[in-house]
Order: C-alpha cells, then sequence, then structure tokens
C-alpha cells in the first residue's frame, strides 16, 4: 500500500512543497530505502522513526519499504522528516485510519514537519515560519509542526497551527481519540509595540555632532561610519541607533523570522523577531560567516542584520576580503550563494555602521609620523568600500566637562520623534517604505530638487575633492534627508555643505 503525506523542504529562506511517499511491499526480504535526494540526516532518520514507532507502542512494518521523498531532484536536509515519515508509515500500514469526518483532521489537509526522539517526543524544528507562509500560499487548511514552534507559525494568520508534542498524540488526533486545539493567533502588532530601546542616547556624554549624523543616517536609512579615538562612545551609540530606528512592519518582522528561524537562531520563548535586528561580527569572522555559505547555504550576519544594523567595530581590523564582500549587499539588498547544485538568494537590506581608530594606537594624527601611521590604517579599508558609506564622522575626544555636566543632550526618546517624522515625510513623498538611502536613477533625479546655488556648491564639491559619481547620489540622497529634517521642499545650499562635510574620508585620504 501507498501513502502519502505533505511536508517542505527549506531552501534557504523559502519553504518548497514536499510529499513523503511510503510504500510497503511484501515482495522481497525486509528492507528500508530512502529516495530523492537525502541528507546523512534524513538517511538516518529512518533509525530513529524506527525506535520511536516502537518505544511509542505501535508496530514498525517488517516488509520491503521505500520512502520518497518528492521533488526527486531538490536535496533534502535535517531532522524535519522524522514526523511525516513515521505517519506515513503509520497511514500505510493501516495504524492511522483515512477518513472524511469534517470533526477530526484528515492527514491530506495538513503539512507536517517535526524531529523525533527516540522515546517518541517531538522536538522543534528550524523554518516553521516559512512553513506556515507555504500552507497559507498553497490554501490548505493548516500544519502540524511541534508544540515548540507553533507559536512561530502561528504569526501567520489564516491557518490552523496544531502544536503536538509526542507521535502518539499525533496519531491519535489523527485517529479522533483525542483533541488538539489550534493554537492561538499571535497579535504581531501588540508585540512590536512592546519593545524597548536597550540602550539610551543620553546615556552618551557630549558628541552632539555625532548625534547629529546619526540622527540624519536612521532618519534616511543610510550607512555610517565613525572615526574617533578609543573610548569616545562610537561602540555605545552604534548599540542606540537601533533604538531610535522605526519600528519594524507587520511585513519586516515576518521576513526578519524567517531568516532567523532558518538559521536556528530564534530565542526559546521569543517565537517572532520584534526589533530591528543588530548584529556585530568579531572581526575574525570569516567571510562565509559576514555574506553566508556553507555546503547547504546558510544566511551569514549580513542577512541576520536585515532591516536592521550591521555593526562592525575596529573595521581596519577587519581582514580586507572579507570586507570586500559586502560591496554587494550594499548596493543589491541581498546576497546569492551559489553552489553546484543551486544558488540561494538571502535578502540583506541594512544599515552598515562601522567604526574605527584613527590609528592603530587608537589616537588622532597628531604629527608628519602619525598622519603617515594614519593614512597607512584606514587603508586597509578599500576606496571602493568607503565610497558606498554615505556619512563619514568625526567621533572627537570628551572634553572633562562634557562628562561631568548635568545637561544630558540628545535622547533615544527625541532622537526617534525626529526619525519617525522624517519617515513619514518620505513615505507620503515616494508612495511605500522606501527610504532616501534607495532612491537611485529617476526617483533621485525626481525627488532632489536643487536650487541654483545649491547646484553650484555641489558643483564645487565634486571638482575640489574629486568625489566619485557614486559619492555625487549619496551627497544628494543625504541632503535629501537633511532637507526632510527641517521640512523643505528643495535641497538647499546649507543641505548640500552639510552632507558635503559628512565625506570625512574623502577629504582626509
Amino acid at each position: 500500500m501507498i501513502s502519502r503525506v505533505h511536508s517542505f523542504v527549506l531552501q534557504g529562506i523559502d519553504a518548497t512543497a514536499c510529499e513523503i511517499e511510503a510504500d510497503l511491499s511484501t515482495v522481497g526480504l525486509p528492507k528500508t530505502t530512502i529516495v530523492g535526494l537525502p541528507d546523512a540526516a534524513v538517511k538516518e532518520s529512518m533509525e530513529r522513526v524506527r525506535t520511536a514507532l516502537l518505544n511509542s507502542g505501535f508496530r514498525y512494518p517488517q516488509s520491503r519499504i521505500t520512502i520518497n521523498l518528492a521533488p526527486a531532484d531538490v536535496r533534502k536536509e535535517g531532522p524535519v522528516y522524522d514526523l511525516p515519515i513515521a505517519v506515513a508509515l503509520l497511514l500505510a500500514s493501516s495504524t492511522i485510519e483515512p477518513t472524511n469526518d469534517n470533526n477530526r483532521p484528515h492527514v491530506h489537509d495538513f503539512i507536517i514537519a517535526g524531529e523525533l526522539a527516540l522515546d517518541g517526543r517531538i522536538r522543534p524544528i528550524k523554518g516553521t515560519i516559512s512553513l506556515a507562509l507555504l500552507a497559507k500560499e498553497h490554501r490548505v487548511r493548516g500544519v502540524i509542526v511541534p508544540l515548540a514552534n507553533a507559536a512561530e507559525a502561528a504569526a501567520v494568520d489564516g491557518i490552523e497551527v496544531l502544536g503536538v508534542e509526542s507521535l502518539g498524540q499525533v496519531v491519535g488526533m489523527l485517529n479522533g481519540n483525542c483533541t488538539v486545539e489550534p493554537h492561538e493567533t499571535i497579535d504581531i502588532d501588540s508585540l512590536i509595540a512592546e519593545t524597548n530601546a536597550s540602550v539610551d542616547f543620553v546615556e552618551v556624554r557630549g558628541q552632539e555632532a555625532a548625534k547629529r549624523a546619526i540622527t540624519i543616517a536612521a532618519a534616511g536609512g543610510h550607512n555610517i561610519l565613525m572615526i574617533g579615538p578609543a573610548g569616545t562612545g562610537k561602540t555605545m551609540m552604534a548599540k542606540a541607533l537601533c533604538g531610535v530606528l522605526p519600528p519594524l512592519t507587520r511585513e519586516e518582522a515576518l521576513e526578519v523570522t524567517r531568516i532567523y528561524s532558518s538559521a536556528g537562531q530564534l530565542k526559546p520563548g521569543e517565537p517572532l523577531m520584534t526589533r530591528r535586528p543588530v548584529r556585530s561580527p568579531h572581526h575574525t569572522a570569516s567571510g562565509p560567516a559576514i555574506i553566508g555559505g556553507g555546503t547547504i547555504p546558510r544566511p551569514g550576519d549580513v542577512s541576520l542584520a536585515h532591516r536592521g544594523v550591521l555593526f562592525l567595530d575596529e573595521m581596519p581590523e577587519f581582514a580586507r576580503h572579507v570586507l570586500e564582500t559586502l560591496r554587494q549587499p550594499l548596493e543589491d539588498g541581498y546576497v546569492t550563494v551559489a553552489r553546484a547544485h543551486g544558488s540561494v538568494r538571502f535578502p540583506a537590506r541594512f544599515m552598515l555602521v562601522g567604526a574605527l581608530n584613527p590609528t592603530p594606537k587608537g589616537n588622532m594624527a597628531t604629527d608628519e609620523i602619525s598622519q603617515r601611521q594614519m593614512e597607512k590604517y584606514l587603508s586597509r579599508i578599500s576606496a571602493p568600500l568607503i565610497d558606498r558609506i554615505d556619512i563619514h564622522v568625526e567621533v572627537p575626544t570628551v572634553a572633562y566637562r562634557q562628562l561631568t555636566s548635568k545637561h544630558d543632550g540628545s535622547s533615544t526618546a527625541s532622537i526617534r520623534q525626529i526619525v519617525l517624522d522624517v519617515r513619514k515625510i518620505q513615505s507620503a513623498r515616494q508612495g511605500d517604505h522606501r527610504t532616501n538611502s534607495e532612491l537611485s536613477g529617476k526617483l533621485l533625479d525626481k525627488y532632489v530638487s536643487l536650487d541654483e546655488s545649491a547646484q553650484t556648491l555641489l558643483g564645487q564639491a565634486i571638482t575640489e575633492l574629486s568625489l566619485s559619481a557614486r559619492a555625487y547620489d549619496k551627497i544628494r540622497r543625504v541632503s535629501r534627508t537633511i532637507a526632510d529634517m527641517e521640512h523643505s521642499q528643495t535641497v538647499q545650499s546649507q543641505h548640500i555643505a552639510e552632507a558635503v562635510q559628512y565625506r570625512l574620508l574623502d577629504r582626509m585620504l
């Protein structure tokens, strides 16, 4: 007898349909075969399935068993197929009885996934939210997933999410001997509204000029590079930046959650990513760790920072080839990882925040010798990468009177309000969630209207500083954000002048 059960294949962060077929044949000696490009974990699943069935009180078929994972030309990996294979075997051996009773779940109305423990318990899996989105797209009734993943899947509305704890519970539910109530749909908007900033800008003494630059970067979604001696607050401001960014939209929250779920990095008890992610890899990180990769492609830090912040502290200490891998995602907003059996695309629309000391010793250049040291140290970052960073700002040493001042300065709440107001202006003008940093081509010419004095000043800056065409566009984008902060319809000379001042490394090197 042949039985069929629906499951899924996780390719990158996208789930595609997979059909599990089980055939029990009395012809030939007992043997179990799995076909359909399974990896080692899938081949080992039959031992887990056999032991889980026996320890749960079910009979393991003593016949020639063939398990087919379709489509056969897509590689299958991981332990997610344990539960659907077990259900398919029990269905083929009539332990699970097919039914047309609408009062109890029908196996064909659900997509099933889960890892089996040897005693029949069902362990959590990766990519559950992608599975739920697949079920909604294919308009199936719902999903049967491990109880630990049920809240994650319930973030997708319009489907039934049945969270199960054991193989015996699944069989009892499908045979109508017990009832499993669908998990309540998660209220995404409420979860997002409850998030708070972990670091407040008021904790950073002084540095009002740097806070101004960070406000502009957050308002327009611009990349920013902070240059200054050690201990001036660069790292603290980078950590506080996420608190002033607009909250995730419902769609963005689902998108970020898909990435973290596929990477297995969702925190226990937190089924949904409700705040913008901040990734801060160590400078010894490899290229695949940053950009993504592996035999079976996995998302790297640039994708885990999607819709959030990628903070690179001490940028010159990163390997040059690792930094160079950032150039494409900074422009395109995604990463394509190609392998012999296919390619996978991961989203990577992030804000790059870099921090660096001007010299290896951590201090500013004070004489000709230290000036040469600074130039050599900064040259570890290539000009094309620097060109892709919109804002370069100096973060000077904080004076003692500022450290002891009772004046708090700009706070996260005040900066966040400015950012939210500017984002509303951008949304009203551009008609979508696109920020000024994403404007290109005709849209940049359309929305960045320069008056005559601004055009003259920009022309002088491009000529005297020998700026590239990319830097020309960066200045226009940043000046558009500055103008939005002042509620100006046109970009004026003072906006251009400030934007040019943020091309610090173009002037230093």
